[in-house]
């Protein structure tokens, strides 16, 4: 009997030394994969929110940068923008223009408001006061346009923003700073509106003089990312020139400012982000307590070791299968981080490479004193081509474009005349973007020349392929009927280098352009290795693919 109770006790003592055993493990092995999701989860989303900020703040520059030598007066300065800043698909609650009046310039103001039909055309005070105009004897603040007009914006333009206690110092600290300025968190459109920033960016005239603003005003709780249910934490914003107050968004999105209790805990981690030339901290509060779920785990793991501690190899079977399967879900959660950082990396490149070749077309465009009102239209067109490709490639996930869809007339000029032949092809997408470019290009200047019967230019477009397997080789022809040399418009300055050095260099391939008797010809020649690009379409399809 004593044998026997040794044994059972001896028995007993191993089965409580290996639940002990296993459940010391599950508990720690619960806590790091809980704190490294958590940690990863934040890291995503802290780097998504700068990522969105950057490019609010590139929107407000790409738009400041388009104005060139404007007319303050001038009451509908955002007309030219407003088919572009919607297509970056921004969030924005107004876009305005404020323009810097001099005190000779109010009348000429007045004028231009009432010419926009405006609800009230006289320049007043922020709060919608009577102002003496002619007491002022310093440039003042006007909001003269902005986007969108609708029946609570309408009243609006004519205002004079300096006494705004939000708006005012912000673009004070515009002027001084001669970069996009965020402002402090206020409510937008009306005292129980939503709490937002407005991004202010400067306009110089001749380079120079400061000839107003352009502003973009943003609801916080988009730009946190923090109307997320299934997220580990909750996240609140903090203004670093504000101590002691902190912005907190509910689960249906609604931001409230609250001040920061010294009882409440802690944030279980911190990040900053930059925009509008201040830093921004993010507090996350994780919504699960891990040590508790941890210790509850680790305590049914206990018990269910010291409930067979009658059978020992069952127990140790026990054991090795649950450390086993808590290994697998480490490997799959980190081969989901992997994952997760390979498409995030991708996308990033994508991002800046589109991001390159629009500010590449602003430049362009608008170098060299180019004609303001054509400069506009072939900027507009240009970036439309461009949200055309990025719209295709977006709805066949980055796998290509077949390029008949490149002639869609959203996108090209004068499409009902041009007749396209050749096979449907599915091009990369970077040769998607530099054909997209260059078919839009040669469609801008299709329409400028007439022949001498007053023809339109009728312009066939057609395409081919030779050879076989690596050998293959894309053919391109453009010529345009009914127009010659003296008829057709020259091309730009960008256009000359898309058509002859960007679009080839891209495509790995030669060009040519030329006058015939009866038409204009340009000719594209390329691999077919670089115009379907394999490599770039397998990676993508890789990214795409479900994880395993």
């Amino acid at each position: 009997m004593v044998r026997l109770g040794f044994i059972v006790g001896l028995i007993g003592l191993i089965g409580l030394l290996l639940s002990g055993g296993a459940a010391w493990r599950v508990y720690h092995q619960e806590l790091a994969i809980d704190r490294i999701a958590f940690a990863r989860a934040v890291d995503v989303h802290a780097s998504l929110v700068q990522d969105r900020l950057t490019e609010r703040e590139l929107l407000a520059r790409v738009a400041s940068g388009l104005f060139r030598a404007p007319a303050a007066v001038k009451a509908n300065m955002l007309q030219p923008l407003r088919s572009s800043i919607y297509a970056f698909k921004a969030d924005f609650v107004v876009a305005a223009w404020i323009a810097r009046l001099k005190p000779g310039e109010f009348a000429a103001a007045q004028r231009a408001l009432a010419d926009e039909s405006f609800a009230n055309s006289v320049i007043r005070d922020f709060d919608d006061r009577p102002l003496d105009v002619r007491a002022i004897d310093k440039p003042v603040n006007v909001l003269m346009d902005l986007e969108p007009r609708n029946a609570e914006t309408v009243t609006w333009p004519g205002r004079v923003l300096d006494s705004h206690s939000i708006v005012g110092p912000t673009l004070a600290k515009v002027l001084a700073e001669g970069k996009p300025v965020a402002s402090d968190p206020f409510t937008l459109l009306r005292k129980e509106g939503p709490l937002g920033i407005v991004l202010a960016a400067p306009v110089l005239q001749d380079g120079t003089q400061p000839a107003g603003f352009v502003t973009f005003s943003y609801e916080i709780g988009p730009l946190m990312l923090a109307n997320d249910d299934s997220s580990l934490f909750s996240v609140r914003l903090r203004n670093l020139n504000l101590p002691g107050k902190e912005l907190v968004a509910s689960e249906q999105g609604v931001v409230t400012e609250r001040a920061i209790s010294g009882e409440g805990p802690a944030p279980s981690i911190s990040r900053t982000v930059s925009f509008g030339g201040r830093d921004w901290l993010l507090a996350y509060y994780a919504k699960h307590n891990a040590l508790q779920r941890a210790q509850q785990t680790a305590g049914i793991v206990a018990a269910i070791g010291l409930a067979i501690t009658g059978i020992i190899c069952g127990l140790f079977g026990y054991v090795v299968h649950n450390n086993l399967r808590l290994s697998r879900e480490i490997e799959v959660r980190i081969g989901f981080e992997r994952r997760l950082t390979a498409v995030i990396d991708e996308l990033n490149h994508r991002v800046k490479n589109i991001l390159a070749v629009i500010q590449s077309i602003v430049t362009r465009t608008l170098r060299h004193g180019a004609d303001v009102d054509v400069a506009r239209e072939l900027l507009i067109g240009r970036i439309h081509a461009m949200s055309n490709v990025v719209t295709l490639l977006s709805e066949s996930q980055w796998q290509g474009v077949g390029i008949r869809g490149l002639f869609e007339s959203r996108a090209i000029p004068h499409a009902d005349r041009i007749t396209i032949e050749g096979p449907d092809i599915v091009v990369s997408a970077r040769a998607a973007q530099s054909l997209s470019l260059l078919f839009f290009e040669l469609a801008s200047h299709s329409d400028e020349g007439l022949s001498v019967v007053g023809k339109h230019p009728h312009v066939v477009a057609r395409w081919e392929t030779t050879g076989e397997g690596p050998e293959s080789v894309f053919h391109f022809r453009w010529e345009e009927f009914n127009t010659s040399e003296a008829t057709r418009r020259p091309d730009s300055d960008f256009g000359l280098i898309l058509l002859d050095r960007v679009a080839p260099e891209a495509l790995g391939g030669t060009a040519k352009r030329y006058f015939t008797e009866v038409s204009y010809v340009y000719e594209l020649t390329a691999p077919m290795e670089t115009v379907v690009d394999m490599n770039e379409r397998d990676r993508t399809e890789q990214l795409s693919a479900p994880l395993r």
